[in-house]
């Protein structure tokens, strides 16, 4: 027999959650074939068994917490899986007779009537999401060709279909009820994924330990509008990616990181460690929760490979296959709340980072030009979150109003060193 145990995740990593079994008792299993991913606090991670042989035990369920070198399976090298005592063996005759009849027994699970005993297919995003809704992947519909089960189907199932189906199809088991609030009103309660426990406990650890502070601003987006307008078909055909904002931004980020360098730093005890590289996370929204995988080396790249860099990665985040290495190191954040609509919003630090950059909405806003002329501007208010232990309110003003002139002027952002 062989163990399957927790390997090393990361530095900072010490336990996760089984997200999903990929291979079951009684599977064949080669050397290096996946066998269980697991939700960890960062990203998921896929398992392999370092044997051959018939996946004998799992000793860990869906949903359960396991730690670094914990064995959760055990794999039978000899090839076949040893079966488990039957208890009906042991049952004298006369017992045996008495035994339920097939109306009374227990049904199998929806799941099993519907694939013949196996698994419905679906992204390892869906399968946790039908499992925070309490809701039977072989009842949700799909419009994939393979078959295949994504989020947004879970999302606009409803679980009264899979109720109408199963009562024309079985007798109704007997459901649990609803919990009710004070006052009788129904509610419905969630658990939280590890990572969104994670996200919340360190949101809430930043604001209890940085003197955190925000400064706003607002830039003219005129320049780099037009400036898109004129050159994004030729970028896109010479480099296979669009023009977006965010490389404008990262660009102005880094030069003014440069001129203001306790920004790009971060707090070790009693010293303060200056961070001589500009490796930029890009906080994006996936289906398991805010993540922010980082752009390295933002200072040595142009516009084209940051833009294929952020594009990758958010790919990665929406697909659930960022890796660990993709989200560690940053030394300054950016986040674009105006994706989503937003107007202006405080931006909170992204520990142990001491500066995060907020962007937002481009609107029309009436702009004096002079004493004598008013202009329809697109504008974007822009936010800096620091921690004002070692970034004092001048260099932060003095950051983000750098960062205003780089867009602002966006062909000087060709002459940035």
């Amino acid at each position: 027999m062989a163990e399957i145990k927790v390997p090393e995740l990361a530095e900072s990593i010490t336990e996760g959650t089984v997200a999903q079994w990929l291979k079951q008792p009684g599977d064949t299993v080669n050397k290096g074939d996946y066998v269980v991913e697991l939700e960890t606090d960062k990203v998921n991670v896929e398992i392999i068994s370092e044997h051959s042989g018939v996946l004998q035990e799992i000793k860990a369920q869906e949903g359960d917490t396991v730690n670094v070198g914990e064995t959760i399976a055990v794999v039978n090298e000899s090839g076949q899986a040893e079966p488990a005592p039957e208890k009906a063996e042991e049952k004298p005759e006369a017992a045996k007779a008495e035994e339920p009849k097939a109306e009374e027994q227990p049904q199998q699970p929806a799941a099993e009537e519907k694939t013949g005993g196996q698994r419905p297919i679906a992204s390892p995003a869906a399968r946790k999401l039908a499992r925070e809704k309490g809701i039977d992947l072989s009842q949700v519909p799909t419009a994939d060709p393979l078959g295949r089960i994504r989020t947004q189907d879970v999302e606009s199932f409803k679980p009264n279909q899979a109720k109408q189906q199963a009562q024309t199809s079985k007798p109704a088991a007997a459901s649990k009820p609803a919990e009710q609030a004070s006052g009788g009103k129904e509610v419905e309660r969630i658990k939280m994924s590890r990572r969104r426990q994670t996200i919340a406990n360190r949101l809430v650890e930043v604001q209890q330990t940085a003197a955190m502070l925000t400064t706003f601003n607002e830039v003219d987006m005129t320049n780099v509008m037009n400036l898109r307008k004129k050159r994004k078909d030729k970028f896109f055909e010479e480099n296979d990616v669009k023009l977006g904002f965010m490389s404008f931004f990262t660009k102005a980020v880094v030069a003014a990181l440069k001129k203001n360098p306790y920004l790009n730093a971060e707090i070790q005890g009693n010293e303060i460690l200056l961070k001589k590289f500009y490796d930029i996370g890009i906080a994006v929204s996936a289906p398991e929760g805010l993540v922010v995988p980082v752009v390295r080396d933002a200072d040595r790249k142009n516009f084209a490979e940051i833009e294929k860099d952020i594009m990758d990665l958010a790919v990665k985040a929406r697909d659930n296959k960022l890796a660990l290495s993709d989200l560690q190191g940053g030394s300054f954040t950016i986040t674009n709340g105006g994706v989503f609509g937003s107007m202006m919003s405080t931006p909170i630090l992204n520990g142990p980072q001491v500066g995060i950059l907020g962007m937002h909405s481009i609107q029309l806003r009436p702009v004096a030009i002079d004493a004598e002329r008013m202009e329809n501007r697109p504008m974007m208010y822009i936010a800096l979150s620091y921690d004002h232990r070692i970034v004092d309110g001048k260099e932060a003003v003095t950051f983000l109003k750098r960062v205003k002139e780089l867009i602002e002027d966006p062909e000087s952002l060709l002459f940035e060193a």
